[in-house]
C-alpha cells in the first residue's frame, strides 16, 4: 500500500488493522523522512482517536535518546533553504512553507534567512523547525531572531514542540474526517 492510495478514505478503524509496512506506508512521512517514528508508534494500537494516534508517535520521537532526537530535527529542511532550492523536502514541507510565503521572498529576506537559519544552526546543532501554518512571514522572522538566543537544551524542547503541532495536522490530514 501507497500513501496516495491510503488517503483520504483511511479512518481510525482501517489504521488499526493494519500491518506494519502499511502503517508505516501510510504515515512514515509525517515525521520528515523519519519512518522509524511510525514503525516505534505501530506496536500501540488500537487507536481509539486522532490524538492518540499522534501521541504515539510523538512519545516514539520524545523518548528516543537525545542524540537521535538531534538527528531527528537535523533531517529537516531549513526554512526556504538548500532542500526548497533542490526540490527535495517533502511533499508536506513544501506546501507549509508556501502557505507562509517562504516561497516568495524577496532577496534581501532570502539573505537574512540564510543568515539567521545559519547562527540558529551554529549555536543549537540543529535547524529551526516552527509550525509555519501557523504564523505569519514576519511573525516566522521574529521568533528565529528570538530563539537564537536561548539555550539549546530549551530550543530542543520547543523544536519538538513544534514538530507536535506540524505533525499533529499532517496526521489528521491523513485521515477521513
Amino acid at each position: 500500500m501507497t500513501e496516495t492510495t491510503l488517503a483520504p478514505d483511511l479512518d481510525l478503524d482501517a489504521v488499526n488493522t493494519l500491518p506494519q509496512d502499511d502503517f508505516v506506508a501510510a504515515f512514515g512521512s509525517t515525521f520528515e523522512h523519519s519512518p522509524w517514528v511510525a514503525q516505534g508508534a505501530w506496536a500501540a494500537r488500537p487507536f481509539a482517536s486522532i490524538d492518540e494516534l499522534h501521541g504515539a508517535m510523538m512519545g516514539v520521537v520524545r523518548n528516543a535518546p537525545r542524540d537521535t532526537q538531534i538527528a531527528f530535527l537535523c533531517g529537516h529542511p531549513e526554512l526556504a533553504g538548500k532542500e526548497a532550492e533542490a526540490g527535495t523536502m517533502t511533499t508536506e514541507s513544501v506546501g507549509e512553507q508556501a502557505s507562509a510565503g517562504l516561497n516568495a521572498l524577496s532577496r534581501a529576506e532570502i539573505g537574512e534567512l540564510r543568515q539567521l537559519n545559519q547562527q540558529y544552526l551554529d549555536r543549537h546543532g540543529f535547524p529551526f523547525i516552527i509550525a509555519v501554518r501557523r504564523y505569519s512571514k514576519s511573525e516566522i522572522f521574529g521568533q528565529l531572531r528570538s530563539r537564537i538566543e536561548r539555550d539549546s537544551d530549551t530550543e530542543l524542547n520547543e523544536a519538538l514542540a513544534q514538530i507536535g503541532t506540524i505533525t499533529r495536522l499532517r496526521v489528521q490530514a491523513k485521515l477521513a474526517a
